[in-house]
Parts: structure tokens; C-alpha cells; sequence
């Protein structure tokens, strides 16, 4: 089976398994699931979680998508008339309790061929952050620690270049080079040098898809139950606009996902039920909003 084949099926596991740790926790809400099919080519499945008692709106979303790259894509990529096939999962879940952190991740694989078949180019991209209105620094370790463990087998130097790559990346510049939350770990174009390599590269995806359930459900059982009231969903739905405008502003798998005519619903399924923008918003001095702004920049956490 080639490796285009075994990362298929993984994720498709690693979907199953994801939907039903992040079930077992909310115990009330479970995931809808919609098939779909891309026109042009190929299609996937997108599970949807909402109204739960721990997660108020979640998406785990598989797609496996191939055909012409469109012109907007050749030009992004600098490349003649091709085919292209990505395959990805990617998933984004929505706390309904403010203390309980945000969280996205996804693995994607891309090969691009010439329209004799030939394959031209192959990467593989990916990674993991977290998002928190409100963040106790043994749950930022925590996560932070998790993957820096899952890379360890790939290099010490691993973790260090991939957590920098996501501090650089997930950042609003528009807002001062505001992070989004407090990071985790990034990586793109990965780009195989031989089949012993590519081998290598899909066991590394298969390391970071496979911590991610123990990276992020001890956070989510510590804080579940913590009281909050209106001021706490006031902040909440404030940095749900900040990030609401990275997806829509820069970031990459967005704008990739509607260039190549995929599924709208599920590129924006990423996007939180509730949100709140204020003109001119600053947290009020002194306030424990005020001092998480501090944590929205690039810090060591292990």
C-alpha cells in the first residue's frame, strides 16, 4: 500500500478515535456526521458537535479531495497546468465553559503532478495549538510538554523549530503581532527526499495526530466544571473575534479550501457560534483579562 494509501486510512481512524474521546468527555452531545463530494473530484466527511455540556460547537472533518489545480492555486504555487491530490484532517472545537481552552489541529498530505500522471512534488503539513481565554500555566505545560515528548523520537530539535514555526504563524499581524492563544506546534511542506523518507515523515504525522487526544482532554477534565458568569463569556466571545479573524484574514488551509471549490460548511465550521467585537476594546487595567494579554506572545513553556 503506498503512503498516499496509509496516510488515507489513518485519518480516517484518527477521526473515529478523536469523535469518540471528545464524546466520552461532553457526555450529552454527539457528532453529526455529513458525506459529501467534491465535483471536480473526490469529497469527505465532516462531524459536527454542538450544544453539548462541555463543547457548545466542535468540527472533525475529513477530506481527501484531487483533480485540476486551479489557476489561482498555479500561480500561488508557481506551477504549469497540474494535478494535485490533499488529503487532511482537520479539526476545530469551541468550549462552552470560557475556561475550558480552544483547540485546533490538522494533518494534511499534497502531491502535485504533471497531466501525464507524473508526480512533481509531495509534502506533508501540519500541527496543533491551543487557544485559551484563561490559562493556568501547568495546563500550557501540560500541553506544550505532550508534544514536545510525541516529537522527541524525530530530534531534540524537533519541538524547538516547530513550536517557533507556530508562534510565527498564528499570529494577527494586523493586531500588533497579537497571538491567537498560546501556541503549540506548526509545520508545512515537509517535502520528502526518497521513499525511506516519506516513510519517516508519515510516521511523524501519525506521532503528533496520535498525542493529540492526551494533550488536550486532562485540560479539558480540570477545567469543565470551573464557575464563570457573564464577565468570563464577555471575554470569551472577545477572543473568539480574534480568532475568527485569523481564520478569515491568514490563514492558509481557509483560503486553500475555497480557492479549490471545497465544502464551505466545513471550511467554516472552524468559526465560533457566538462572538463580540468592541471598537477600540481594552480589557479593564488590572483585571485577570488584562494579564492574559500577556501570555498572547511567544514564551517558553517547557
Amino acid at each position: 500500500m503506498s503512503v498516499k494509501d496509509q496516510f488515507v486510512a489513518y485519518i480516517h481512524g484518527l477521526q473515529d478515535s478523536i469523535c469518540a474521546g471528545l464524546e466520552n468527555i461532553d457526555g450529552k452531545a454527539k457528532f453529526r456526521e455529513d458525506k459529501w463530494e467534491r465535483p471536480e473530484g473526490g469529497g469527505g466527511k465532516t462531524r459536527v458537535i454542538t450544544d453539548g455540556n462541555v463543547f457548545e460547537k466542535g468540527g472533525v472533518n475529513t477530506s481527501i479531495v484531487y483533480g485540476t489545480l486551479p489557476k489561482a492555486m498555479q500561480i500561488s504555487f508557481n506551477v504549469p497546468d497540474s494535478n494535485f491530490f490533499a488529503a487532511g484532517l482537520s479539526l476545530v472545537i469551541h468550549p462552552l465553559n470560557p475556561f475550558v481552552p480552544t483547540i485546533h489541529a490538522n494533518w494534511r498530505m499534497f502531491e502535485l503532478y504533471e497531466l501525464d500522471g507524473k508526480r512533481l512534488d509531495c509534502w506533508f503539513g501540519g500541527g496543533t495549538d491551543l487557544t485559551p481565554n484563561y490559562i493556568l500555566e501547568e495546563d500550557a505545560k501540560h500541553f506544550h510538554q505532550t508534544l514536545k515528548n510525541a516529537m522527541a523520537p524525530f530530534g531534540e530539535h524537533i519541538y524547538p523549530e516547530c513550536k517557533k514555526h507556530c508562534d510565527e504563524y498564528f499570529i494577527n499581524t494586523h493586531r500588533g503581532n497579537e497571538m491567537r492563544g498560546i501556541g503549540g506546534v506548526f509545520y508545512d511542506y515537509l517535502r520528502p527526499a526518497d521513499e525511506a523518507d516519506e516513510a519517516k515523515h508519515f510516521a511523524f504525522q501519525q506521532a503528533i495526530g496520535n498525542a493529540f487526544l492526551d494533550a488536550y482532554l486532562p485540560i479539558v477534565e480540570r477545567r469543565k466544571d470551573t464557575p464563570y458568569g457573564e464577565k468570563e463569556i464577555e471575554w470569551q466571545e472577545v477572543r473568539r473575534g480574534r480568532y475568527v479573524e485569523f481564520n478569515l484574514i491568514h490563514d492558509r488551509g481557509t483560503l486553500f479550501g475555497l480557492k479549490t471549490n471545497g465544502r464551505t460548511e466545513s471550511i467554516l465550521m472552524s468559526l465560533p457560534p457566538r462572538a463580540r467585537w468592541y471598537y477600540d476594546y481594552n480589557p479593564e487595567p488590572g483585571s485577570k483579562e488584562e494579564e492574559m494579554m500577556k501570555y498572547y506572545k511567544p514564551r517558553e513553556w517547557v
